[in-house]
Formats: C-alpha cells, sequence, structure tokens
C-alpha cells in the first residue's frame, strides 16, 4: 500500500495566492463585463529589458548553430554570469563573495523552500509574522512542526512583526536554530538598518544559528544607509545563506532565472557536534535534483550587468516605485496607516477591519485585487498588501476606484 506524507495534511486550507486566485477567478464568472485590476500577487507587468531580451534572442541563435550549441550546463550556472553576479552584487559593496559560492537557479521561490531539506528534522525554526507562506509551508512538509492551531503551528518560533517594532523583529530570547529573515520585507515592505541586521548576525554567531535571508526585493532599496545583502555585516559570511532573484527587478518572472549564495566558510552541525561546510552540501543537493538553469536564459541575465542592462532595469523599477509612492500617497490621505512603498515595492495598509472582508469588498466594490494579511500570519491580520508592479495606468485607476469604494 502506497502511503503519502502525513505532513501535508497538517497544512492549513489552500496555498494563499491560490486561494485569491479562486476568489477571483468566482468574481470574474459572476461578473463577466466587470474591470478587474490586478495589485495582489507580486507578478510584473513591465516586459524584459531590451538588452536581455537581444542576449536571449543571440543566446537562442548560438544554440542553432553546430559550433555554438550547448548541451547540459554546469548545475551551478556558467560562470560568465556567476562572475558578474559576484562582482556586481557583492565585491562592488565590499562583501566578500566568490563566483564559487553563487548558485544559479530557476526562482528564489524554489531555493527558499528547497534549502531546508539540509538540516535535520528536530532543529528549532523561527519564521518571522507576517511571513512569506513559503517558509512555514515547506518546514510543515518536513515534519518540523505540529498541527496548526489559531493559525500558528506548533514547533516554529514566531517573529512578531508589528507597528511598535516597524515590522522588523528583534533576535528572541530562546535559542533557535534556522532563522528567516527577507528584507526589504515582503509583504510588509519594511526595511532593516545595519545595526539590526548586525543583531542577528551576532545572535546566529553565538547560537551557532543559521540565517536564511531572502533579499529578492534589494533593488529597490533607495536609501543609501540600508544594506542590500546581510554579507555588509561583518561575520555574516559564517552564518547566512542569501537568496536573491531577477524576477521582480528585470522581469524574469516567466524566463525564470535566480540565484543563492551559500559562502565556503557557512558550516552547520553533525549531531556529534563536527562542523561541516554547508557549501558542500548545497551542492550535492543542487547537483542532485537540478539540472541547471537554460544557455539563453542566463545570457538575458547577464545582461543586467552589461553595457545599457543596469540603466534599463533601473528604468523599470523606477517606474513601480513611482506607482509605489502613489499608493502609499493615496491610501495614506484616505487614512490608512501604510508601510513601505520607499524602499520597496509593497505597501502594507492597515485597513481596519478583517483582511480577507476588506480584500472581499476591493473586488466586488472596486474590482481591484489585494492581498489580505490574514494569509502571511497572525500578525497580518487587520492589514493588506498592495503591489506596485502595474502599469501607471492602472494603479491610478484602481486608486480612483479604491477611493470610491472606501467612502
Amino acid at each position: 500500500m502506497i502511503k503519502i506524507n502525513e505532513n501535508y495534511l497538517k497544512l492549513t486550507s489552500s496555498y494563499l495566492f491560490a486561494e485569491i486566485a479562486r476568489r477571483v477567478e468566482a468574481f470574474r464568472q459572476q461578473n463577466p463585463q466587470k474591470e478587474i485590476i490586478r495589485l495582489g500577487i507580486g507578478d510584473v507587468t513591465k516586459p524584459l529589458p531590451r538588452a536581455c531580451v537581444d542576449a536571449f534572442r543571440k543566446g537562442v541563435d548560438e544554440m542553432g548553430e553546430e559550433g555554438a550549441f550547448r548541451g547540459y550546463g554546469p548545475e551551478q550556472g556558467y560562470g560568465f554570469l556567476r562572475e558578474q553576479i559576484a562582482r556586481c552584487d557583492f565585491q562592488a559593496r565590499k562583501a566578500d563573495i566568490s563566483a564559487d559560492e553563487v548558485f544559479v537557479s530557476d526562482g528564489a521561490k524554489c531555493d527558499t523552500g528547497n534549502i531546508q531539506e539540509l538540516f535535520a528534522g528536530d532543529i528549532v525554526v523561527a519564521v518571522p509574522d507576517p511571513v512569506y507562506p513559503v517558509y512555514v509551508d515547506t518546514n510543515v512538509m518536513a515534519g518540523r512542526t505540529e498541527k496548526s492551531v489559531d493559525g500558528r503551528y506548533g514547533g516554529l518560533v514566531y517573529l512578531e512583526g508589528t507597528p511598535a517594532n516597524g515590522f522588523v523583529p528583534a533576535p528572541p530570547n530562546q535559542r533557535v536554530d534556522l532563522i528567516y529573515l527577507c528584507y526589504p520585507n515582503n509583504p510588509t515592505g519594511a526595511t532593516a538598518t545595519r545595526e539590526q541586521l548586525k543583531a542577528w548576525v551576532d545572535y546566529a554567531r553565538a547560537e551557532k544559528a543559521l540565517i536564511l535571508f531572502d533579499a529578492a526585493y534589494e533593488s529597490f532599496i533607495s536609501d543609501p544607509s540600508i544594506p542590500h545583502s546581510i554579507y555588509e555585516i561583518e561575520g555574516a559570511r559564517d552564518v547566512a545563506i542569501e537568496f536573491r532573484s531577477f524576477s521582480k527587478t528585470a522581469g524574469f518572472t516567466g524566463a525564470r532565472c535566480a540565484f543563492t549564495v551559500v559562502p565556503k566558510s557557512c558550516v552547520a552541525y553533525a549531531g556529534d557536534g563536527t562542523a561541516h561546510a554547508i557549501h558542500g552540501l548545497w551542492n550535492r543537493r543542487h547537483t542532485t535534483k537540478f539540472n541547471g538553469v537554460s544557455y539563453p536564459v542566463q545570457r538575458a541575465a547577464e545582461a543586467v550587468y552589461l553595457g545599457d542592462g543596469p540603466s534599463q532595469v533601473r528604468e523599470i523599477i523606477n517606474c513601480y516605485m513611482a506607482n509605489a509612492k502613489l499608493i502609499k500617497d493615496k491610501m495614506s490621505s484616505l487614512g490608512y496607516s501604510c508601510t513601505g512603498g520607499v524602499n520597496a515595492p509593497y505597501i502594507w495598509i492597515e485597513c481596519k477591519s478583517d483582511s480577507w472582508k476588506f480584500f472581499d469588498m476591493l473586488l466586488n466594490d472596486a474590482g481591484v485585487v489585494c492581498t489580505p494579511g490574514a494569509g502571511f500570519g497572525r500578525c497580518g491580520e487587520g492589514f493588506i498588501r498592495i503591489s506596485a508592479f502595474n502599469s501607471r495606468e492602472n494603479v491610478e485607476k484602481a486608486l480612483s476606484k479604491i477611493e470610491e469604494a472606501v467612502k
């Protein structure tokens, strides 16, 4: 008799964004003539930068030429891309990261979900609340939690983000082994200062813990005092793994390319206390379960760093951030307290009511899709997230409809 992994039965309801899609589809079927403006899920709307398209096309052409065709590439990524990442994203900020510590993948979501496979089943895991659901759900699937009670899984340590701490929780007073952090934060748009990140690095070093640092939105940072990478903090190389993506910055949500940085000095421990380099463990997992990102896609990602690529990417980011400012200004003028929207493409809005009810109200009365905060955890109740990923025209139209609905 084939048996299931019963940890999957612990998962509460459906995946957040699947539930949003279900409600939106039901609304669409009941209101086929009504326009829907999507400011919920963080999918981009701007096309790939021209530099990336040209590099992509050239890469495809090479695959059709006898002397330039490539079959299986290195699972860790081609050297031409890894070297640009190390030099431009880290070494340029005085972060000591080398190209062979970079692992190219098809998505930060995949990597943040898969990395937990390297660690023991009985470790103590700390997650933010509000939280990107993948951090929680993958640990539930792995059997590190008990059943959910009142929206929280037993066995996890929840790091509460609230207006009082600016949605940047401090290290806990208890010992934890694995820590998920995301800054700029999804969903709240909050950012962590150098001092706040240092406190986490110091904690991890003292406890022999590991930080999983999701920096997928670092390109949206405009404040020069805010670190773009945890490796800008002294000592972080030994206790942190960082995840990044080309999805939101350069429009690769459909092309699929991201990367994870695993420093060679970063270690985890066996049951007898011996230290083992996580770099080697992740390389073993990566080469066993992943066959690499396609050559044309990696050439397109390389173009982000070359020639006109950086300025074209910056132009896209500036458009989204102009939308973010517009959203934050409008919602603030309507009397709502807002976080984010300055160094992040998300605006976290205190909606003064049940977040799913507010979601339904905006969908039914305004035809606007947001993301209910309750889907991100207990501390997300009473908030919604609005994304800046849409056209200026649609954002302006959506805000006009929201204003009419809430009044």
